[in-house]
């Protein structure tokens, strides 16, 4: 499974190989056609080049380190997927992380999450000694 993931500004779009097939010899293919489309919908000229482009490929890569100051950005990308609808502890949202092809230290995850909860982005409940964190809209556990 592939990831490719395509910034255009503050716009990221990520398609993912379950979608359709992709390798070594498309990826020139599918990336052009994301460029195309890019450049149609935000009715510009099309985009000349893509040099934020990423490929990712879970299982011949270890992801690409992230820094702390992009990391609450990552982490609301997985909650609008809707990660955060079931309750999380901060190892489960490191291993979503790491499937995106981000790579965080889980201490940096834990300080990003309890900033989310102290904001109000997220919600933050104890239970056996384990911090989950979750959407607003989750079941709390009891």
């Amino acid at each position: 499974m592939a990831k490719i993931r395509v910034r255009f500004g503050r716009n990221e779009i990520e398609i993912d190989s379950r979608d359709f097939y992709v390798d070594n010899e498309t990826i020139g293919e599918v990336i052009e056609n994301i460029r195309q489309c890019m450049g149609d919908a935000m009715n510009e000229s099309p985009i000349t080049s893509l040099p934020d482009a990423e490929v990712f490929e879970p299982e011949f890569s270890q992801g690409q380190g992230i820094t702390s100051d992009v990391l609450t950005e990552k982490l609301r990308i997985i909650a609008n997927e809707s990660f955060f609808d079931q309750p999380r502890t901060v190892g489960e949202v490191v291993g979503s992380l790491m499937e995106h092809g981000w790579h965080a230290s889980a201490l940096d995850v834990s300080v990003a999450l309890t900033k989310m909860a102290f904001g109000k982005e997220l919600l933050k409940n104890s239970h056996d000694d384990r911090s989950y964190y979750f959407a607003k809209t989750a079941m709390v556990m009891e």
